[in-house]
């Protein structure tokens, strides 16, 4: 049984990966913003296993030290760190960009992961085991038009993951880099700001991914032997070919 930390954890790929590695007996904390989200899902969860919740936002550093820190004892030796808290905001040419949303994307993406990480391997490094994982995109890979920040964000999250790589390995813990393309989430809808309608256009016509299947992908990677780590992985719905490229019936 691993105690596996899971940040954004109340909907999306998050959630379905709390589910499935709870209903694999393990002890999962889940993090997010909203309470009663958190409560609504520890609820559903702890028919399976032992969860804790902790809220805050990963984009506020003195929110995340007194979250972790505010871990019982029983809980603070955590195997295994999912970055999974991020945001994808507008579509638009940099020109025409809105800078809180730039503010949003590196501050969620980016700076929210780093926050998160600092505070948890230390504790990993004193017990020469461990693993993260850290969910990028395939727009990591190929930059798209209209989405450069969001893209720059993901690229960084390709390098922070490679970094800790390097810096990690020597105390036995794993890092681990998920690349997902089209994944039918809560994304473009918090993309397009509210707009059902927008959203929608960006899964029609093909199969895209579902959260269940980035939560087999996390979970294949978590229960590799010990010997084992999957550095980087990436996942396309089989109707997608690169990040711009989708073919639609």
């Amino acid at each position: 049984m691993k105690t596996i930390l899971i940040t954004g954890a109340t909907s999306g790929i998050g959630k379905s990966t709390a589910e499935l590695l709870a209903k694999q007996a393990n002890r999962i904390i889940i993090c997010g913003r909203r309470n009663e989200v958190l409560e609504s899902v520890k609820k559903e969860l702890s028919e399976f296993t032992e969860i804790f919740s902790l809220q805050f936002d990963v984009r506020s550093l003195d929110e995340v030290e007194n979250a972790i820190h505010s871990l019982p004892d029983e809980w603070k030796n955590i195997d295994v760190l999912i970055n999974n808290a991020g945001n994808a905001h507008g579509l638009d040419p940099l020109s025409a960009g809105k800078t809180d949303d730039w503010d949003s994307m590196i501050d969620g993406n980016v700076k929210g992961l780093l926050y998160v990480s600092k505070m948890i391997i230390p504790t990993m490094k004193e017990r020469n085991s461990g693993h993260i994982v850290n969910i990028s995109s395939v727009a990591a890979r190929q930059t798209y038009i209209n989405g450069v920040v969001y893209c720059a964000t993901k690229k960084a999250v390709d390098v922070i993951s490679e970094g800790m790589r390097l810096e990690l390995t020597e105390f036995g813990i794993k890092v681990t880099n998920i690349q997902p393309g089209a994944v039918e989430t809560d994304f473009s809808l918090v993309r397009f700001k509210g707009d059902q309608e927008r959203a929608a256009t960006v899964y029609a016509g093909y199969e895209a991914l579902k959260s269940e299947d980035i939560a087999d992908a996390i979970a294949y990677c978590v229960n590799a032997p010990k010997h084992v780590m999957v550095s980087d992985m990436t996942i396309y719905p089989s109707a997608q070919s690169e990040p711009r490229t989708i073919y639609r019936k």
